[in-house]
């Protein structure tokens, strides 16, 4: 299971099902889950958790040291899930003491080659990230999110469930769950994102209200703190739109609209 040629730390807790291929590194802090397969050259290290049935591609670079200047060696980490893939050149940092202290990838995710995950991201679980998507650091991504090819994302940035966005857009502000968006110089919302929830098994129902409050937020004329107040009344016949309402009162780098 593993090649002659990789170089695990003996303090690396590996279970023992685990297949790691030529030329990888594993450093002392790594712990690794049963089933997970390490491609060849994958470099592995830091306070670093990967849980099960996971694969490395070859090249990919796993809890280094995070790109930030502030970093002074703390003991941060990164908290890798069950059933992820991660294509090529995939590079995903560790934390930082300025934030949680914990860079984290939920389950059942796919990362296409060359994406960049930074320190103190939150990652849900069942996305996609098209290739070269790069996050700055502090970023949060719901479940089910899908961003596409060559986007780029703004440090503290929060990206809502559900969304997907079109290949090479640079976002500097937040997706509200459910959103479509694309552009590049500014992205812009364009629909909601209902092939996508149809696919999931949200009922026609839902669908229709979500869309009412899509159109609440972005077509009624509304001011936000306006949005708001109609949103919070719709909650009451439909608890998704409470998903959206709830993303709004968190959100600090304002949503695109």
């Amino acid at each position: 299971m593993i090649h002659s040629t990789a170089i695990i730390d003996p303090k690396a807790e590996l279970a023992s099902d685990v297949e790691v291929g030529p030329y990888a590194v594993i450093g002392p802090d790594v712990k690794i889950g049963s089933g997970t397969r390490i491609g060849s050259h994958v470099v592995i290290q830091g306070h670093t958790t990967i849980g099960r049935n996971n694969h490395f591609y070859h090249f990919s670079s796993i809890g280094e040291a995070p790109q930030d200047k502030k970093y002074q060696g703390e003991p941060t980490a990164l908290e890798i899930g069950d059933n992820n893939t991660l294509r090529e050149y995939c590079t995903l940092n560790r934390g930082t003491a300025q934030d949680v202290g914990v860079t984290r990838l939920g389950n059942d995710n796919w990362l296409m080659a060359y994406v960049h995950i930074a320190h103190d991201c939150q990652i849900g679980s069942h996305t996609i990230f098209a290739n070269m998507t790069t996050l700055g650091g502090h970023v949060d991504v719901g479940d089910y999110a899908i961003l596409g090819g060559g986007t780029l994302v703004h440090q503290f940035c929060k990206m809502g469930a559900h969304i997907i966005v079109g290949g090479g857009a640079i976002l500097r502000q937040d997706v509200p769950p459910f959103v479509m968006a694309e552009g590049s110089d500014k992205v812009q919302p364009h629909g909601l994102n209902a092939e996508g929830l149809k696919r999931r098994g949200f009922t026609p129902e839902t669908l229709l209200q979500l869309k009412r409050a899509y159109n609440t937020l972005y077509r009624s004329g509304l001011t936000l703190q306006e949005a708001k107040v109609a949103l919070a009344e719709q909650r009451a016949e439909c608890p998704e739109v409470g998903i959206i309402l709830d993303f709004l009162e968190t959100s600090t780098r304002g949503i695109i609209r």
